[in-house]
């Protein structure tokens, strides 16, 4: 079978600012804890059922090594090689 394929990268880049007299690492990252917990959860909640809108692509996670805390991978495909399944939307 003959694959194409096309990358397109969303980066986040978390930054937290401190006063001058932060004594480093005071909160234990709490910060990103608080990306890790709340806010990347919910966003990918968001991105797949934005995805599920359109049921001629497939997503899933794609995991290349690097921890879902560094990377999270998400593939899109769509198959050519079936017939579309019929459908009344239009």
């Amino acid at each position: 079978m003959y694959q194409e394929e096309k990358t397109f990268v969303l980066r986040f880049s978390l930054e937290a600012s401190f006063p001058e007299d932060y004594d480093g690492d005071d909160d234990h990252l709490a910060w990103v804890q608080e990306w890790e917990s709340e806010i990347k959860p919910g966003m990918l909640k968001q991105v797949f059922e934005a995805l599920r809108r359109h049921p001629s692509w497939t997503s899933h996670v794609r995991n290349r090594g690097l921890s879902s805390a560094d990377e999270i991978e998400v593939v899109l495909a769509r198959d050519f090689s079936n017939p579309a399944p019929f459908s009344l939307r239009r």
